[in-house]
């Protein structure tokens, strides 16, 4: 047998290289409008890293050795955007990622109403990743996600985001329910279904 093209350079199954901290130059694969799970109207964005990333294709190749039968796109390449601030107007995160594709493509221009998503489909977008301390499955776990997005030419200054917290790591940490949260009043709220783990009742 002759050796495969690209044998040395070929990760074996169950080798696993993380995602490199700090800026990354990504490229949108797919932008949904769709509504959250309190119905406010929200954007969510699949990427990828771009082929003259450091890391390019990272999230395809992932996508590709997913060996279960109902795969999706990696949730480390999603990002979930809400259109609407708590008073009905434009959302900050919103508005950056707008403005970020705009400035990462020379000649883009917001182009509103039907079929929305379909103009940012192939475009360059910057992204920031850091780490994050998440709490699933009774593991603690530190992640490399993505913490924002930038404009492509501010990539290379970027600097790698100071360790955030899920708030299911939060909540382990201080012993509360998984899915409880914060109410602003010192208090917190919990989810239905989990009286039987609180400590009163």
């Amino acid at each position: 047998m002759n050796k495969p093209n690209n044998y040395d350079n070929t990760q074996a199954a169950g080798e696993f290289t993380p995602v490199e901290l700090g800026g990354h130059k990504l490229i949108i694969k797919q932008v949904t409008e769709t509504t959250s799970k309190n119905g406010k109207p929200m954007i969510v964005v699949l990427f990828d890293f771009a082929p003259d990333d450091k890391q390019p294709g990272y999230f395809m190749e992932q996508f590709k050795n997913d060996i279960r039968p109902d795969k999706k796109w990696p949730n480390q390449a999603t990002n979930y955007i809400l259109t609407e601030d708590s008073d009905g107007n434009c959302n900050r995160s919103f508005k950056t990622f707008m403005t970020c594709v705009e400035h990462s493509n020379q000649g883009f221009a917001t182009q509103w109403g039907d079929n929305f998503g379909q103009q940012f489909k192939n475009k360059l977008i910057g992204g920031v990743f850091g780490p994050q301390m998440d709490y699933y499955n009774d593991k603690e776990l530190q992640k490399r996600v993505l913490r924002w997005f930038i404009s492509v030419d501010r990539i290379a200054d970027a600097t790698v985001p100071e360790l955030s917290e899920t708030q299911a790591y939060k909540n382990h940490k201080n012993g509360y329910p998984a899915g409880a949260t914060p109410s602003g009043d010192g208090f917190m709220n919990v989810p239905d279904g989990v009286d039987e783990e609180l400590p009163f009742n």
